[in-house]
């Protein structure tokens, strides 16, 4: 049997890459039909994620022009993993699986027919696993992988070097419908899903235009994310003034003893200095991991939709109706 597979990808500020990504799905897509591992009702799905540029022209140019692409805008900036989720949860109705990779196409397209394949032969789950991260700078692969070994360690049960890139049946997505958190950290919850999965190994591309829509900072923030599920931002500040006070409480701890040695302090001066230094900034660190937790609760009671859509593009014949809202 020829599955509906769908094609998600979320889009930030992604004009540059559009028109050829478009291009080489489209041109994939036509070539796993001819092999029976995708029906003609399968689509290219581009979620607009409250792009500032002509990222909305571009899909609806493309919607106009390829009968493939269909689109989603949301009403505003809800950040990667909302938006993944909206592009998943609109393709769940329509599909039998759906695959999930970003705009850049970084991540190497041949080995979808391999997704499709282990779907197939009865995987829920397909897992895309990066080889080796030879392309990321010794900073980026070293923070990344210490990430994974953290979240491992924590008892997290998260992927190896697996970022978004993945397949899921339909009865998977069933599933991950039915977690309602806001605090959205997709790849601990696929792996909570259960049913049967599998990896499938690739080579990570450089990226062909445009700029990283994960700089230092982002990453950052979904490394914390990815530990306390979420983090409200008045609450990460006192974190991070904890830190900052803890790294200077190693400058007065040698100040102190360079005092002690060289005879300028008095005496019990350095016990005093050290202790209150040391034991402010780890207080202060410690109320920031709690604050982290509890601003975590707070958005979770609020309880606020995870995203909103604006505008759907599909194409006539399509079942399934187009929402304005989604939870």
């Amino acid at each position: 049997m020829q599955p509906t597979v769908y094609f998600v990808i979320p889009c930030y500020n992604e004009e540059e890459v559009l028109p050829e990504t478009a291009r080489r799905l489209t041109d994939k897509l036509h070539a796993m039909q001819e092999q029976a591992l995708a029906n003609h009702a399968s689509r290219i799905l581009l979620v607009d994620d409250g792009s500032k540029d002509k990222t909305w022209e571009l899909i609806s140019r493309l919607h106009e022009e390829n009968p493939m692409i269909e689109g989603v805008k949301l009403a505003h900036n809800r950040g990667h993993q909302n938006a993944l989720l909206c592009g998943l949860m609109t393709a769940m109705e329509r599909c039998d699986c759906a695959i999930s990779l970003d705009a850049d196409l970084q991540d190497d397209i041949d080995v979808l027919d391999e997704f499709v394949r282990k779907y197939l032969d009865g995987c829920d789950v397909v897992y895309g696993v990066r080889n080796k991260r030879d392309t990321d700078t010794w900073f980026k692969r070293t923070t990344a992988e210490g990430f994974y070994r953290f979240q491992k360690l924590l008892g997290v049960d998260i992927v190896f070097n697996h970022a978004d890139y993945r397949l899921m049946s339909q009865r998977a997505l069933e599933g991950l419908s039915e977690y309602k958190e806001v605090n959205l950290f997709l790849r601990g919850l696929v792996p909570l899903i259960g049913y049967r999965s599998d990896y499938v190994y690739y080579d990570r591309h450089e990226r062909f235009a445009g700029e990283s829509k994960y700089p230092l900072k982002k990453m950052i923030s979904l490394a914390l994310d990815g530990i306390t599920s979420f983090s409200v931002k008045p609450l990460k500040l006192i974190s991070n003034l904890g830190i900052l006070i803890s790294i200077l409480s190693i400058f007065g701890l040698l100040y102190a003893l360079i005092s002690y040695f060289a005879g300028w302090a008095v005496s019990g001066w350095t016990a005093i200095v050290c202790s209150i230094w040391l034991l402010g900034g780890l207080q202060m660190l410690c109320l920031g991991v709690v604050g982290g937790y509890i601003g975590k609760i707070y958005s979770e009671v609020k309880a606020r939709p995870r995203y909103r859509v604006e505008k759907q593009l599909e194409h006539p014949g399509k079942s399934g109706p187009a929402g304005s809202e989604q939870k």
